[in-house]
């Protein structure tokens, strides 16, 4: 320790701090990694444990772990939070937007620059995207009075981004259309 920080501290503080450094350097950090775990102890210093095949018992475990899927939506004539159930498959439009796994319209909205860009994206498009391109830009310049929007079509991934935020209009103009 240099002398000017000795006479900063003052002895006793500074003995102390000694103290305190060696026994951090001296003692292993507990529980911070495998190899300061206690190591494996022969099988008789643990407890018997019985596998379980009873159906009867299995199912109570059963319940408490996750779903591997998720379930398929009831079907219904309405539902309360305005969602609808995927009807069509794309064959009479040529193109098909697959639903997410929790059964979602795949449209999302992306800001940039601290929220004064806005992207709304159209996802998991399949067959014929510039047909969809074509008519989500339709629908856009119909929402915005005629004006001209811009959109860019990524083909390897199945994605339409559209300037600006249309993400209710979009969700809803292909609920309509079934997807």
């Amino acid at each position: 320790m240099a002398a000017s920080t000795k006479l900063l501290l003052g002895s006793g503080l500074c003995h102390r701090l000694a103290q305190l450094t060696r026994s951090l350097h001296t003692q292993p950090a507990r529980l911070s990694s495998f190899r300061s775990s206690k190591e494996v102890q022969s099988l008789e210093q643990y407890p018997e444990v019985e596998p379980v095949e009873s159906a009867a018992v299995w199912k109570f475990v059963e319940r408490l772990l996750p779903p591997q899927t998720v379930p398929r939506p009831v079907a219904k004539t309405d539902y309360p939070s305005g969602w609808q159930p995927q009807k069509s498959d794309g064959s009479e439009s040529g193109y098909f937007v697959a639903r997410t796994k929790n059964h979602m319209v795949p449209v999302y909205l992306h800001t940039r620059f601290r929220g004064q860009r806005r992207i709304t994206v159209v996802r998991r498009v399949q067959g014929d995207i510039w047909a969809l391109e074509k008519d989500l830009r339709a629908v856009v310049e119909q929402a915005r009075n005629g004006k001209l929007c811009a959109t860019r079509v990524n083909e390897l991934s199945g994605q339409i981004h559209i300037h600006g935020d249309y993400v209710d209009v979009l969700r809803e103009h292909l609920k309509a259309k079934g997807f």
